[in-house]
């Protein structure tokens, strides 16, 4: 198996060790490495610069992290990102939990100290192998430079097989400034590896018997999709059983665009918010979990998938199946697989589903004119379901929205419509922390330079990146950014409000980050007239050169902050979240 030959085919080449790991990333194709330099890495970094690769100096690791997995989340490619020893690698923690809780396929070059003075209280010295490695699916330090090959391999292929995830290459500065000679038969890499879903495997014969004699005898069945069909590239899988077998399709917020939000057996989103989704799973004889964890905020707090009704669980994970909810099956395999032979398992339909798509029909019809108010609201400040409307219809249908953690992902979550299949929907809710919107966009852009690609993110998750700004200017990266004004840290007031009535540590200063971004060197835009957001949008879209930042100004009033769109009646109880 080979990937390309290293330097000097049939020869032997004396170089780095970080020449070498560069040089590996080369074979492997890695797209752009987002990182900081120090000093144990500075030969990686002088084997980028002579390769030719991209290399994007950030302001923060934690950004780096955050981009390079947006990117990886696009191309369903490893993303690559450096850190250096002490403060460089502790920053990285964040982004690298939110790529191993979503699955997320990442490749972390971080230095570390010479080993012949580790313990002597080198500069920025940590325990850092002991911080990184529950932050990742696996942590390999590199002890020897000659091993730098394999073990890139060895990266490689853990970071995109089985349930993927990020690792993290520790280099010892001594390993990475150290001289070895290479032999050219040294560098090659598994094309099987270099993307999602490596090492597909199929689901066992009698299990999936059995699942399809439950699918044939259920008369109002209910797929809930997550993130795992984009990992899988499932899409077409999970819409060929659906329609053979007139199957309404709910999402969760990572699983937005496993079918089209506009298709007609699309029952949107499920789980703490839900157009109409929760009820359907409440009327469903037989629900059937595909990529989806059924967490904490699929399932609510683990009360919404009724007691009584057979689940069939799918997950490339068997230790995963039955983790949050019993399974009636459980069916240990690749997704994209176990739907196709599902539907090969299952024949033709042999129950009559007419009136299941017909109630689906009829709630989301329902739904939409009960929504319809508030998605063209003309009310100042502006309502967050018409930003997010306005949004929609101003992206095209290969646009890209970003969405940072907090009530953004659950607005644009619950609101906002894909109308293709695919990764046209990213949100970090595998960790949920705020600051992903910014990086995030930015990994987005350089993924797919093409494509309309917007962020939303709020005023507190922009004040927490604002430095990435920078970056994408930098880099040329013309995406949006949607700032949401208001003035406050949105989430815990609304929950303040809820539950107490009175507020703490939850207003920030009002600012103008139009002008903000203006003074960065970028476009800007403040927007606080609803009338102005379809043409401030367009304009943002049709800037080619550097990012542009609407700063939308929106409800100052905490008891309309969270999404209310499906459920006007918040209720909290203390000590829980909202149901």
């Amino acid at each position: 198996m080979s990937g390309g030959a290293g330097p000097g085919a049939n020869a032997r080449t004396k170089m780095t060790g970080g020449r070498a790991l560069a040089e590996m990333a080369r074979l492997a194709g890695c797209g752009p490495i987002f990182g900081m330099g120090g000093f144990q890495l500075l030969p990686f970094y002088e084997g980028c610069r002579a390769l030719g690769l991209r290399h994007v100096l950030i302001n923060d690791e934690r950004c780096g992290a955050f981009a390079a997995d947006a990117w990886a989340r696009i191309t369903n490619r490893p993303g690559w990102c450096d850190a250096t020893l002490g403060p460089g690698a502790t920053n990285l923690v964040t982004g690298l939990v939110e790529s191993l809780n979503a699955g997320v396929p990442l490749v972390a070059i971080v230095g570390d100290t010479h080993r012949a003075h580790s313990w002597k209280n080198m500069t920025q010295e940590a325990r850092q192998t002991e911080i990184l490695r529950p932050a990742v699916k696996e942590l390999i330090r590199i002890e020897r430079v000659e091993r730098i090959p394999e073990l890139v391999r060895r990266a490689l292929a853990i970071a995109t097989s089985g349930r993927p995830g990020p690792v993290v290459l520790d280099v010892p500065e001594d390993v990475a400034h150290a001289e070895h000679e290479f032999d050219a038969s040294d560098f090659w890499v598994d094309p099987a590896t270099l993307a999602v879903q490596a090492r597909r495997t199929r689901p066992d014969p009698t299990e999936l018997a059995r699942a399809a004699e439950l699918l044939a005898r259920a008369e109002r069945p209910l797929l809930l999709a997550g993130g795992g069909i984009h990992t899988s590239a499932a899409h077409a899988a999970l819409a060929a059983l659906a329609e053979a077998h007139t199957i309404p399709v709910a999402h969760t917020l990572s699983g937005k665009g496993a079918i089209p939000c506009t298709h007609p057996l699309s029952a949107g989103l499920f789980g703490r918010y839900s157009r109409f989704a929760n009820e359907l799973i409440g009327r469903a004889d037989l629900s059937i979990a595909v990529g989806c964890k059924l967490g904490e905020i699929a399932t609510r707090r683990f009360q919404l998938l009724p007691e009584g009704i057979p689940l069939v669980q799918i997950d490339i994970c068997p230790e995963e199946i039955g983790r949050t909810a019993r399974v009636a099956v459980g069916l240990a395999a690749d997704a994209r697989l176990a739907l196709e032979d599902l539907l090969a398992a299952v024949g033709p339909a042999r129950v009559d589903r007419t009136a299941w798509r017909a109630e689906l029909t009829e709630r989301r019809a329902r739904w939409r004119a009960e929504a319809e108010p508030k998605l063209r609201a003309d009310e100042r400040p502006i309502h967050m379901a018409r930003l997010v409307h306005e949004i929609e219809r101003a992206l095209p249908e290969d646009g890209i929205l970003v969405a940072d953690g907090g009530f953004a992902a659950h607005w644009a979550g619950l609101l906002f419509d894909t109308r293709r299949a695919g990764r046209h929907f990213v949100a970090d809710r595998g960790f949920a922390s705020i600051g992903y919107g910014l990086p995030g966009a930015l990994g987005v852009k350089l993924a797919a330079p093409d494509r309309a690609v917007v962020g939303l993110t709020g005023d507190g998750g922009c004040n927490m990146t604002l430095g990435e700004l920078e970056t994408a200017r930098r880099c040329g990266a013309a995406f949006t950014l949607v700032v949401v004004n208001n003035a406050a840290s949105g989430y815990v007031k609304a929950l303040q409000h809820a539950m107490y009535g009175a507020y703490q540590s939850a207003d920030l200063v009002e600012l103008d980050y139009a002008a903000v971004a203006r003074a960065m060197g970028c476009r800007g835009i403040r927007v606080e007239d609803p009338a102005g957001l379809a043409p401030a949008l367009g304009e943002a879209l049709a800037e080619r050169s550097v990012p542009t930042v609407l700063d939308v100004v929106v409800t100052r009033d905490p008891a309309r902050m969270l999404p209310a769109v499906d459920a006007r009646v918040l209720r909290v109880t203390k000590g829980d979240r909202p149901v």
